[in-house]
């Protein structure tokens, strides 16, 4: 028996449900931007196609060909984030900017992903990490305020982010909810131990596989006892991440274990990750060659570096943190919906 072919999202009896969704997310969209104007944020546009789309190991960008009026042909990517672009121009002297853009992760699709959506991300000079802590519980009350709901709610949980939000460490989460102490496992912590990581995840209940890195086990440990936890009654502050696991955040004066980031949980879902941004051009094509190396190892292909970025954070990137948020999963927990492509006027068409 064939299927019948899946009636479109723009018809009218399916178009006509999302439409209540799809006013809160004009009306969230709009209290944002009154929030960043409000503060002295300026609004900025940088450009989809780059030169690297973003140096993240797992995450698969979409490529594609430019090419020049003289005929000349080259390879570009649709970013993964504007984090590179938005950096330069931090480095150009704008010190408070934020965007709303749109960004693609290729392979990911689900209830809370999509192949293309709304990033919102936002930068402050002369500023540290903890400034977007405060600036994330703004932005959530101020969303919550202009979708008309009294709570954020997803898969049938709520969260308040009206109530002062939790702040735990990471490795205050790990002891907590699986019973490891993650930073012994890091002796050494650019190069922590997997042995030792893998035999408290086996504590916990969780049988990693020989072939397992110690990043591969934090992440199991994180999806199956740290994640499904965080969030529930209010939203969860998730900070201070193993400098193992710092992508383009700066060590921790005075614990050189730790590294300046944290994310944003509400309902057991992640909705931001934020930097106390590196500034140091060297260290930095340090890491981006070290997980380039992965990504090729993983893989069987790597992206380019985008020297423009590293020539700017040479010029002189100011002490910063920047931060970077799901729009869409925003607008689906002020709204309760249940899939991402519930608050999208319309889904990316499926292969």
């Amino acid at each position: 028996m064939i299927d019948p072919p899946p009636i479109p999202p723009w018809r009218p009896d399916r178009l006509s449900r999302r439409l209540p969704l799809l006013a809160a997310r004009g009306r969230i969209l709009r209290a944002l931007r009154r929030w960043f104007d409000d503060a002295g944020f300026v609004e900025v546009e940088t450009p989809a196609l780059q030169v690297s789309p973003g140096m993240e190991v797992h995450l698969k960008a979409f490529a594609t060909e430019i090419e020049a009026p003289d005929g000349r042909h080259g390879r570009l990517y649709l970013h993964t984030s504007p984090e590179f672009a938005m950096k330069k121009l931090l480095a150009g002297g704008v010190p408070l900017l934020f965007q709303l853009a749109r960004v693609w992760r290729n392979g990911e699709r689900s209830d809370r992903h999509h192949p293309e959506f709304t990033m919102l991300e936002w930068y402050r000079a002369e500023a540290g990490y903890e400034s977007l802590m405060d600036d994330c519980e703004a932005l959530l009350r101020a969303a919550l305020a202009a979708s008309g709901a009294s709570l954020l709610a997803w898969q049938g949980a709520t969260s308040d982010p009206a109530q002062p939000f939790e702040r735990l460490a990471v490795a205050e989460a790990f002891e907590r909810h699986a019973g490891i102490d993650l930073l012994a496992t890091a002796p050494d912590p650019q190069a922590p131990d997997a042995a030792a990581l893998a035999r408290g995840a086996a504590r916990a209940g969780i049988r990693p596989r020989p072939s397992d890195t110690w990043e591969d086990i934090f992440f199991r440990v994180m999806l199956e006892h740290i994640e499904p936890r965080l969030g529930f009654g209010r939203p969860t502050i998730l900070y201070d991440y193993p400098v193992s696991m710092a992508a383009l955040s700066r060590p921790k004066p005075g614990d050189p274990r730790l590294a300046e980031r944290f994310e944003l949980y509400v309902c057991g879902l992640e909705l931001a990750n934020a930097f106390g941004e590196l500034t140091d051009a060297a260290v930095q094509r340090r890491r981006f060659e070290a997980d380039m190396a992965m990504r090729r190892a993983l893989y069987g292909e790597a992206y380019p570096v985008d020297e423009d970025f590293l020539a700017a954070l040479e010029h002189g990137l100011p002490s910063c943190a920047g931060i970077a948020l799901g729009f869409d999963r925003l607008v689906m927990l002020a709204t309760g919906a249940a899939r991402i492509e519930d608050v999208l006027w319309l889904p990316v068409a499926a292969p």
